[in-house]
């Protein structure tokens, strides 16, 4: 667990001034905005940029601490368009465990909803310190997530199956916005350049591997645990890393042809399932996973000593051990 006796994380406050910042004047907007909120979830990559913050000084109790939760707000924002978009393109029915945005209003109202958020977070962008520097690096970010989501679907159509191509789309999926998450208080606060690169090289080594954990929990963890169908990625025709592993070894070929055809024959997933185990697959995989989180905590070691630096280091070491 992410020790965080001495630490400001999202807390009612931060829940509070989202949902004010959602604030419109149209109901359907209204709504999907108060969903937002009340699903809550783990808030993780607003409490990286509190953390963040917190290393370099801020706290709540010195002035500019506002900007740091409405930082925190601008990445949750992102983060939140992007599921909006998401959850349609993936033909999704639930998001943690609510009906989807646009199996309840429709389409356009979902779309035009995530537009709304990221319209808000560029308002808030605009009256913070370093703010040239932050729309850039939100603009940027964004570009990179819809990257990295074209991408899954064109490596999937064209089963261009490498491993430059699946690093790619999962730092569009998630690394690019923990990177952003974390790096986005040093532009804010003005820290030096060096200190931005380590808070990047920490985002990004962290959000790696929690995708490469998520990926790899898709093939072999348990439904009852991780609270979904196991084998999605296949399903889909996403060449996952454990996937990419399997294609090099003996039964490539017969892996491409379940994925080629997204596993749509009785027993595929099963079967993919146990080559997976017998293989050596989920250590080499897991290996990966602990390369990246030490590659994230190691990052943090340029910074000074601190708990917030210290819970920063427990969210990569988690990831080891996740099993959900």
């Amino acid at each position: 667990m992410v020790q965080t006796r001495n630490v400001a994380l999202p807390d009612a406050a931060f829940e509070d001034r989202l949902r004010e910042v959602l604030r419109s004047r149209v109901e359907f907007i209204e709504l999907i905005g108060e969903d937002l909120v009340a699903a809550g979830g783990k808030r993780t990559r607003p409490m990286i940029a509190f953390l963040a913050a917190q290393v370099l000084g801020a706290s709540p109790a010195r002035v500019g601490w506002k900007n740091v939760v409405d930082l925190g707000v601008c990445v949750e924002l992102l983060h939140s368009a992007s599921l909006l978009h998401d959850d349609l393109i993936d033909d999704s029915d639930t998001r943690r465990g609510h009906v989807t945005a646009f199996r309840r209003f429709g389409n356009v109202v979902s779309v035009m909803s995530g537009d709304f958020m990221l319209s808000r977070l560029l308002m808030l962008l605009a009256q913070m310190p370093g703010s040239a520097a932050l729309t850039h690096a939100f603009g940027q970010t964004a570009s990179v997530i819809c990257e990295g989501e074209v991408l899954q679907f064109q490596v999937a159509a064209y089963q261009e199956y490498t491993l430059e191509n699946y690093l790619n789309v999962i730092h569009g999926k998630t690394a690019a916005l923990t990177e952003l998450a974390a790096m986005s208080p040093a532009l804010l606060l003005g820290a030096p350049e060096e200190v931005r690169e380590a808070l990047a090289a920490f985002g990004l080594e962290y959000g790696m591997a929690f995708q490469m954990q998520d990926d790899l929990l898709d093939l072999l963890g348990e439904e009852a645990v991780i609270g979904k169908p196991v084998g999605g990625d296949l399903r889909e025709g996403k060449a996952t890393l454990p996937l990419l592993y399997l294609l090099e070894g003996p039964h490539g070929d017969e892996v491409r042809d379940v994925l080629e055809r997204r596993a749509a024959q009785e027993g595929d997933v099963e079967r993919v399932r146990a080559l997976a185990r017998e293989s050596g697959v989920l250590e080499r995989t897991r290996e990966e996973i602990r390369r990246r989180a030490g590659l994230a905590a190691q990052a943090l070691e340029a910074l000074p000593r601190s708990e917030a630096r210290d819970a920063l280091a427990a969210l990569a070491e988690r990831e080891r051990a996740r099993s959900h």
